[in-house]
């Protein structure tokens, strides 16, 4: 870490990251608070409210509207205390847990967001353990304090167990449930007092010089206060001390305790995240990994968004700027066709709003509209042959039948598949034997997503029916073997939207039959999205 050379100005004040939790814990709240201590939106909108002008405002598609749940990755960038930040949304539910697993290859670090009445839950440690093998840095906001929460030990123990992770507080929190009244800023010696009367107002900040100060006794009640300098002398004397080079080696994890609906502790998570998060990192690619200070510009595609405006059909590739300093009009090589393009609209974007990029920086995330020549995995370079690597696609867990409600329309209906299958939304498999085509997805929930978007975008009602099939595999070897595969094996054969071979499988004997009967083939639940 410590002998790269320094980046330039412009590149090190961007902190690129993800929010990741599990459903229900805040995290959409979270993210509307960041947005608005960014001064990106005047008043933060709570997910259950009323009326169209206080919608959430990263949650753009009908069904999360309606749900209130993030469905889509959507990234925002907006300018905190002289840093500008690019936050990338992830859907916290696990049926979309593919698109988030994306997500976390164009960022540099995460924040973990925790329910303080239910602590580590299945899906942050399923996430966790994604960003554990891309070793990101993880800072941790525990939510909710102001309602019945644990014992705050047990909530570190439980996050030090569950996820051999260090844990070192960054804050405090001041009684909890009911009587919540604040945080003890640990790093800036500061007391937060939280305000309950008025959500969007920002906490009360009181300097203090140590915890022997007398001002303690006039701002918190007796009783509290006992209870907390008993705690925070057992939490120093247990707990290892902030060491921000583990931090960054993704072994230790600070914590934040706050209210995330009441706007506290928010704003000491971004100071946190300025002050000790990642700047933009190197990319791993081949022939060689990429780094930011590098003067040639080049970027990866992370995540595809078809009709993000239903007016026009257009599809938005989410690129990463991985090195470099990009300004609009540039003309950039698409490495997978070798084509230049010339990207002439980059957009920006602050939540569903969108504005013109007219530049970017290494660290930045900007879109670029086009109809569908960008695709997940795609390297854009100044003319040099590189390949990000490691953005994974996943083998789906289910299967269904794809039929279009009106025959007359079944090629509408191919259209629409193959685009939700360029964007990464589902699997969508074209057997080679008999009509129909075969969608397959993570999460049961993406059925659901995927009719009601083509039905909203497409106007094309659409039936999802029972398929014989389990799962699939992607097939790999030698072109002469896997055409002798493929030709033996002809009702469990399709192609994906790229053309490549899938084996569908009814049952483990399947897959365990290819190995035993085929020894040059392999099959995999993973196709790394490279071409």
């Amino acid at each position: 870490m410590t002998n790269r050379p320094a980046l330039p100005a412009e590149i090190a004040r961007r902190r690129t990251f993800a929010i990741i939790s599990h459903p229900d814990a805040g995290k959409t709240t979270l993210t509307e608070k960041f947005l608005l201590y960014g001064g990106a939106i005047q008043m933060a909108g709570q997910v259950r409210a009323k009326g169209e002008a206080r919608r959430t405002r990263s949650d753009f598609m009908q069904m999360e509207k309606d749900r209130g749940i993030s469905v889509s990755a959507s990234a925002m960038s907006f300018d905190f205390d002289g840093y500008r930040f690019n936050l990338v949304d992830t859907p916290g539910h696990s049926d979309f847990s593919e698109d988030t697993y994306r997500t976390l290859t164009a960022v540099d670090a995460a924040v973990m967001v925790i329910d303080g009445a239910k602590g580590v839950e299945s899906q942050t440690q399923k996430l966790f353990e994604v960003c554990r093998l891309r070793d990101l840095p993880i800072l941790t906001f525990c939510n909710k304090m102001d309602r019945e929460s644990r014992d705050t030990f047990e909530i570190i123990d439980e996050i030090q167990e569950n996820l051999a992770i260090d844990v070192t507080p960054a804050s405090w929190p001041i009684g909890k449930g009911r009587e919540f009244i604040g945080t003890y800023d640990i790093l800036n010696d500061r007391l937060d007092l939280m305000d309950r009367a008025d959500r969007n107002k920002v906490a009360q900040s009181v300097r203090i010089s140590g915890l022997s100060d007398p001002k303690l006794k006039d701002l918190i009640p007796a009783d509290l206060l006992g209870i907390f300098l008993e705690e925070i002398e057992m939490a120093k004397a247990l707990m290892p001390t902030l060491d921000r080079d583990a931090m960054l080696a993704g072994t230790m994890t600070p914590i934040w305790f706050g209210s995330a609906i009441n706007s506290f502790g928010v704003k000491e998570l971004m100071q946190g995240i300025s002050t000790y998060g990642p700047e933009p990192q190197p990319q791993r690619a081949e022939p060689r990994q990429i780094a930011p200070e590098e003067t040639a510009v080049t970027g990866f595609v992370f995540k595809v968004q078809a009709n993000m405006d239903p007016k026009h059909r257009d599809r938005v590739a989410f690129v990463r700027m991985a090195s470099g300093h990009f300004e609009r009009g540039m003309k950039l090589t698409h490495v997978r066709s070798k084509k230049q393009m010339a990207v002439t609209n980059p957009v920006m974007f602050l939540a569903a709003d969108r504005e013109l990029a007219e530049e970017a920086w290494a660290g930045d995330i900007i879109g670029i509209p086009n109809h569908g020549q960008l695709r997940i995995g795609d390297t854009l370079t100044e003319g040099e042959n590189l390949k990000v690597t490691g953005i994974p696609s996943f083998a789906p867990e289910l299967l269904q039948t794809a039929r279009a409600g009106d025959p007359m329309k079944a090629k509408h209906l191919e259209k629409a598949l193959m685009q939700f299958a360029e964007e990464g939304a589902a699997k969508v498999f074209k057997p080679t034997y008999g009509s129909g085509f075969i969608v397959g997805v993570v999460g049961a929930l993406q059925f659901e997503v995927l009719a009601s978007r083509i039905e909203l975008e497409y106007g094309l009602p659409v039936r999802f029916e029972g398929s014989q099939f389990t799962s699939a595999r992607w097939v790999h070897g030698p072109k002469d073997a896997v055409e002798k595969f493929a030709a033996a094996n002809k009702q469990h054969i399709a192609l994906d939207n790229d053309g490549d071979t899938v084996f569908l499988t009814r049952l483990q004997w399947d897959i365990d039959r290819v190995g035993r009967d085929y020894p040059d083939i392999r099959l995999s639940a993973t196709k790394e999205m490279m071409v």
